[in-house]
């Protein structure tokens, strides 16, 4: 998938991670209009189909790097957006203990990292929320858990409570969804 930025490259994991995202493309078309000067040209960053079937078209760029022209072909990006039944979004920095959170998860995400065994055992043991590292311990051998307990989690099958605020940790609690860990 392409980035042009670090911020991209970031924000494109963070598009991974989320369990609402079908499917992503870097730089999926252009946008031409003439703005009473000259012509004018914009190609958004990223397109994003979701689960339910609706789509987001969004573009990377920090507050501060917003120039006026920036602005307008933002602007005319929704307005285009709106008219094909799409949203428009534009994101900029995203919160950093999140996004370090993800990016390690990241390294985990790959299926060689998931033994079926380990995440059985896994699943049973954050049934009941517990800490991360105690509870890979007590699925079993602690080098064998881990890469099938941060896959699981970079899959949201199973969630750490605290993952947008605080770096995860051995004492980051860990469980199943829908089981007091959101």
């Amino acid at each position: 998938m392409g980035f042009e930025s670090w911020l991209e490259r970031d924000r494109l994991v963070l598009m991974d991670f989320d369990p609402q995202v079908a499917g992503i493309a870097s730089q999926p078309f252009w946008l031409h209009w003439h703005d009473g000067a000259r012509e004018r040209r914009h190609a958004p960053d990223y397109f994003v189909r979701r689960v339910d079937g609706s789509a987001v078209v969004v573009d990377v760029r920090t507050d501060e790097r917003i120039e006026p022209k920036d602005a307008e072909a933002f602007e005319v990006t929704r307005i285009a957006c709106t008219q094909a039944g799409w949203r428009f979004e534009r994101v900029g920095m995203p919160e950093p203990v999140l996004l370090a959170n993800v990016r390690w998860l990241s390294r985990y995400r790959h299926p060689r990292c998931l033994h079926p065994t380990a995440a059985d055992r896994l699943r049973e043991v954050f049934a009941a929320p517990g800490p991360l590292l105690p509870g890979a311990d007590a699925a079993g051998d602690r080098l064998a858990m881990l890469p099938a307990l941060f896959h699981l989690l970079w899959r949201q099958e199973l969630v750490a409570e605290d993952l947008p605020v605080e770096l995860l940790s051995p004492r980051t609690v860990v469980g199943v969804i829908g089981r007091g860990t959101q």
